[in-house]
């Protein structure tokens, strides 16, 4: 395994090993010594065309807790603000030793064009492109389910809703695509004019509306970052209709499990996508997303560039 760019780059079996390895880097990251000397020797680049503190600072721990050089570039500080083009970017990157660059990019399709082309013989990581995927994200919301519900990986009997801007969310693509392979059922919900095509061939059935959805009794919701700053003109949006339709309201929380989990990618809209009090409640699992990431991302180096096949 040289790249991640997609979750359809992974078998079930290599998607259990990564869960596997992360519930390992968590346990290395609950010692008093949170170091492994796996990437002694490697420099790893977060190339971060967007911003994205969350995943930067994960990626850049991680990479640090393995022992690895860690170099941070963004668009905002790099030759690509004066209109050098990823591919030479790319190169110039590898030119000054880079064995991993971790890419974030607003165009779907940039990692696996700088993954594929022959520009560059360093491992490539997908930290998001464009509407495409997210892969490491969903990785980490497995880690976090898995872990709650001890399913040994196998999530056969788990119902898992995603909701909310379902058009521009590449985390709902690569939760699709994972929790699928992992035997989970996937259902969804959202605003018709935020809803994409394709659902069905990612294995995902569809309602119409929030309370709809919260009457399947999911085992897990996650509810998704309205994205506004994707938004074409021509989508007519209201935040007080979305908060009225679509938000995990106080209300809404006495439609859960007991031991349902609440999750969110990050960052969170407050009294928009989901209440304070359903942000707090002892059923969300937001922090612990966090901190899963962070194991998830020490997985994925570990086994790009120490050795893993």
């Amino acid at each position: 395994m040289k790249n991640l760019l997609s979750i359809r780059d992974l078998s079930k079996d290599k998607a259990i090993e990564l869960l596997s390895s992360s519930n390992e880097m968590s346990a290395v990251n609950r010692r008093a010594i949170k170091t492994l000397p796996t990437l002694r020797g490697k420099t790893v680049v977060n190339l971060f065309y967007e911003n994205s503190t969350r995943t930067r600072i994960s990626f850049e721990i991680a990479a640090k807790r393995l022992g690895a050089d860690v170099i941070n570039v963004s668009s905002e500080v790099s030759s690509a603000s004066k209109g050098e083009g990823l591919k030479d970017t790319a190169q110039t990157l590898e030119a000054l030793g880079a064995d991993a660059i971790v890419l974030r990019h607003p165009m779907s399709g940039a990692a696996h064009a700088m993954a594929t082309r022959g520009w560059i013989s360093s491992s490539v990581i997908n930290a998001g492109d464009g509407r495409h995927e997210h892969p490491t994200q969903a990785l980490l919301d497995a880690l976090t389910i898995n872990r709650h519900f001890d399913a040994g990986c196998d999530f056969t009997g788990l119902k898992v809703l995603i909701v909310g801007d379902l058009l521009h969310s590449r985390v709902a693509r690569s939760n699709f695509l994972l929790l699928n392979l992992l035997g989970a059922t996937v259902i969804a919900t959202g605003p018709k004019e935020l809803m994409p095509t394709g659902f069905s061939e990612m294995g995902v059935t569809l309602y119409e509306g929030l309370d709809q959805a919260l009457e399947q009794k999911p085992d897990a919701i996650m509810m998704l970052r309205v994205q506004k700053e994707r938004m074409q003109a021509d989508v007519a949006f209201s935040a007080s209709n979305y908060q009225r339709s679509w938000s995990l309201t106080e209300e809404r929380l006495g439609q859960l499990k007991p031991a349902s989990v609440i999750m969110h990618p990050g960052p969170m809209n407050r009294g928009l996508e989901i209440s304070n009090g359903a942000a707090e409640d002892s059923r969300s699992q937001v922090l612990e997303q966090v901190q899963n990431g962070l194991a998830v991302r020490m997985a994925v180096l570990h086994h790009l560039l120490g050795g893993q096949s």
